[in-house]
């Protein structure tokens, strides 16, 4: 199918046109409906427990079924940016988004309620790689860190305004309202994306490497499935049996998740010699992009696993409702949100360099400052310091996405975001999973010696931003080597640059 535009054309253009802002604001829309969702069930849990009648690991598989479909789903969608109209790919997501809610409002079950969340995740799959791959598509370069500092409002204020949101419903009504709420704006996203999303970019005809599709399953998702079993392994209640089970789960699923990802590659530095790689590793060729990439790994690591432990030792150790302790991370949302746009724009203007590393000192000095957390941390202080902590995350994120793409030719800019999008799922899962885990396993030692139980949780918490301190120290040095890329980067360009 012919584009409306070429990426030439379009990328030599001083101006962001108004249809162009227009698909950006209603892809910036859906994609921040479809990632608030992502973050409210975890709140709903206690409650669907008691009104579903189901155990907590099996309410659990409502979180754990949503990461996985998406580290199954993401890696394919380099692939199918490219194959497909983007009119079709923005109908798919929001279709599949919006059938997926209406199944979770009606669901009379759990298994139904588990099936409506993997359809949901599907097509929150596709939305995050469309935005940004449509993004670097119509804005032209000198433009591009303004408008990537819109995609941080999403990657910021979503993930904290769902728990906030969720708990406020589940504290007035039932947990069927969260679907309702959010099904009434799927279904106008979709409408008015139908209606106004134009076809950008050209279209390729390779063919659908089915194995590829298959060894990336179970690449991503053996990662995923197993980096969520590692609290299980840790804790598996009074049985040693089950604690047994939860270990071999974990070792199988990282085993299978290991040997297929190294299969994967294997097949795609194959297949890419003839253009029909599903996701095409030749990005990596860019330093540039590489370094971004392992840069916003570890951050997307710090960042999840922080957002997930802070609420816990506030509620576990400070006694705060979950309520209250979504409204402690949420002005730190908001600050990230507003100084996205203001971030991007300095990034036009200045570069990566001077955004990067103040960003990253700052990152590092809240992640060791949580290392003196204690039973009687004042709230006040949580709030001021994960507030900062939000902007170094806003004054890092935004340089992170817009240099890591920007260093790519147009052609792959499908494979950049698939890629972008599949590393903030894996290192998200890796950053819960390792910091509760350490969380729960010092606190669990610490009680068994006799201390309180707010002692104890205080302990687990230090522990756990401890390593998360210690993961992302090296940071330091990546911030000082990443670069904005040139303002051009042609078709024909060579990707090692």
């Amino acid at each position: 199918m012919a584009s409306v535009d070429t990426d030439r054309d379009r990328t030599s253009s001083a101006t962001v046109g108004a249809k162009e802002n227009r698909v950006i604001w209603l892809l910036l829309a859906a994609a921040f409906v479809a990632i608030l969702n992502e973050t409210t069930m975890g709140v709903a849990i206690p409650h669907l427990i008691g009104d579903l009648g189901i155990t907590a690991v099996d309410a659990q598989w409502l979180t754990t079924a949503f990461m996985l479909t998406m580290a199954v789903v993401i890696p394919t969608t380099g692939f199918l940016l490219n194959r497909f109209s983007t009119r079709t790919m923005y109908a798919t997501a929001m279709g599949l988004f919006s059938a997926g809610t209406f199944v979770a409002l009606i669901a009379p079950g759990f298994p139904v309620l588990l099936v409506a969340r993997v359809i949901q995740a599907s097509g929150t799959a596709i939305m995050m790689p469309l935005l940004m791959t449509t993004l670097m598509t119509v804005v032209p370069p000198h433009l591009r860190g303004r408008m990537m500092g819109r995609v941080s409002i999403v990657m910021s204020l979503a993930p904290a305004i769902g728990p906030t949101m969720a708990g406020v419903i589940l504290d007035t009504l039932n947990w069927r309202w969260i679907f309702a709420i959010v099904l009434p704006i799927a279904l106008v996203a979709l409408a008015v994306g139908v209606r106004w999303i134009p076809n950008i970019g050209e279209r390729t005809h390779a063919p659908l490497d089915i194995v590829s599709v298959i060894l990336s399953a179970l690449g991503f998702g053996g990662l995923v499935f197993g980096l969520s079993q590692i609290g299980a392994a840790g804790h598996g209640g009074d049985s040693s049996a089950t604690a047994g089970m939860a270990t071999a789960t974990l070792v199988i699923s990282l085993a299978i998740g290991v040997v297929s990802l190294a299969l994967f590659v294997w097949r795609q530095i194959a297949l890419q010699r003839v253009d029909d790689a599903l996701l095409d590793l030749r990005i990596f060729r860019s330093r540039n992009f590489s370094l971004s990439v392992a840069h916003f790994a570890v951050m997307s690591l710090a960042f999840f696993g922080t957002i997930t432990a802070l609420p816990l030792y506030l509620q576990g150790t400070l006694g705060l409702s979950a309520t209250e302790s979504g409204l402690v991370v949420l002005p730190g949302a908001i600050a990230m949100g507003l100084l996205g746009p203001v971030i991007g724009r300095i990034y036009d203007r200045r570069g990566t360099t001077i955004l990067l590393v103040p960003g990253t000192i700052i990152v590092l000095a809240i992640l060791w400052s949580f290392t003196m957390l204690t039973e009687s941390t004042p709230v006040w202080l949580l709030v001021v310091t994960q507030t900062i902590q939000s902007v170094g995350l806003a004054m890092s994120f935004t340089p992170l996405f817009t240099a890591s793409l920007g260093s790519l030719p147009p052609k792959y800019y499908s494979y950049g975001s698939a890629t972008v999008s599949t590393v903030q799922q894996v290192a998200g899962a890796a950053g819960i999973a390792l910091l509760i885990t350490v969380m729960s396993s010092v606190a669990a030692t610490a009680a068994g010696s006799g201390a309180t139980a707010a002692a104890a949780g205080a302990a687990g918490a230090r522990a756990a931003f401890l390593l998360a301190a210690v993961i992302a120290t090296p940071l330091l040095i990546s911030a000082f080597l990443i670069r904005k890329p040139a303002d051009s980067i042609g078709e024909g360009a060579p990707v090692g640059h």
